[in-house]
């Protein structure tokens, strides 16, 4: 029973964000007071992902680092360029494009590693990414946001830099730390994790919407486009790097997933903490649309798999 309701909560989830936004822009007043521990839901995701991390995932950082440092390039250089060029071609105003700029400067999202494994890619390879990234992401993510968008923002690096420790780096090693001198107590506290983030991210969606509804409203398909481009193009540059450096299959696919997925909850986070509530729309959608187009990705590349199994059956069944 548990397994199904674990299972269905990570499935539906881009569906449960989208009508946790429809709740937000149409009874505001629900979601608003539980704006301010939007840090907090983030803090318990990236302690759930410490939690699924072993050595043996920071071991697999130094057997593939070439394949690491790549996806790190790609990571925060590409995606922060390319969320930097969209605002311009796009001209949107300051209070907007910054999300789209706390987007592109985020390490990867965990829904990467889920959707990696559905999509038969390459699983260690996503999970030492995201943690590498993650772990990068308290001194990386201030800075780039700082190159991009420090001429139109007044940006705190300092403070930006130890709230994400906070939220993200104290979290994640305590779960680990957890992880190492308790396993058998978090194996069995993890098999529920993925649907406690799931949840978590639907109801901090809903909490970024009710903030800035109206925006939504008159600026959202605007936003909508940015993010799929930015999203499509991450996976895209992924997926054609990694192939032309000789990956497998598997780990081409990890490529593309874990580039092109953003950790749209820190992103949102950030905005709210340090801009304006509009500038959380970006991350807000993302969470919706990354779900979609990686459960799609997935699909195909699970498709592929099986009509690559079924041909040599056909080739024989013919001679």
């Amino acid at each position: 029973m548990l397994e199904k309701l674990v299972h269905f909560c990570t499935r539906y989830m881009a569906a449960g964000v989208i009508l946790a936004g429809v709740c937000g822009i149409i009874w505001p007043s629900l979601m608003k007071p539980f704006a301010r521990y939007i840090p907090i839901f983030l803090g318990v995701i990236m302690f759930g992902m410490g939690m699924s991390l072993t050595p043996r995932d920071f071991k697999n950082v130094f057997d593939h680092p070439k394949n690491i440092a790549l996806g790190t390039l790609f990571q925060f250089i590409f995606m922060p360029a390319l969320a930097f060029a969209l605002v311009k071609l796009f001209a949107l105003p300051p209070a907007i494009a910054i999300g789209v700029i706390l987007v592109g400067c985020c390490p990867g999202g965990t829904a990467s590693n889920v959707i990696s494994y559905i999509a038969r890619a390459d699983v260690a390879l996503s999970v030492s990414m995201t943690m590498v990234n993650t772990i990068l992401a308290p001194f990386v993510t201030p800075f780039l946001i700082w190159v991009t968008a420090g001429a139109w923002v007044d940006i705190s690096f300092t403070s930006m830099m130890i709230s994400i420790i906070e939220m993200v780096l104290l979290p994640l090693l305590s779960g680990v730390l957890l992880n190492i001198f308790f396993p058998k107590a978090v194996s069995k506290v993890t098999k529920i994790t993925p649907m406690l983030s799931a949840l978590v991210i639907i109801f901090t969606v809903g909490c970024v919407v009710s903030l800035s509804g109206r925006t939504i409203l008159d600026s959202g398909l605007i936003i909508l486009c940015v993010v799929i481009l930015h999203n499509l193009g991450g996976m895209t540059l992924g997926y054609l790097a990694a192939k032309k450096a000789g990956m497998t299959k598997a780990q081409v696919r990890a490529m593309s997933i874990e580039v092109g997925m953003q950790n749209s909850g820190l992103a949102s986070t950030l905005a709210l903490m340090y801009f304006t509530a509009a500038g959380g729309i970006a991350g807000a959608i993302f969470s919706v649309w990354h779900n979609i187009s990686g459960s799609l990705f997935a699909s195909w590349c699970a498709g592929k798999d099986e009509e690559e199994e079924m041909a040599p059956a056909a080739e024989t069944r013919s001679i």
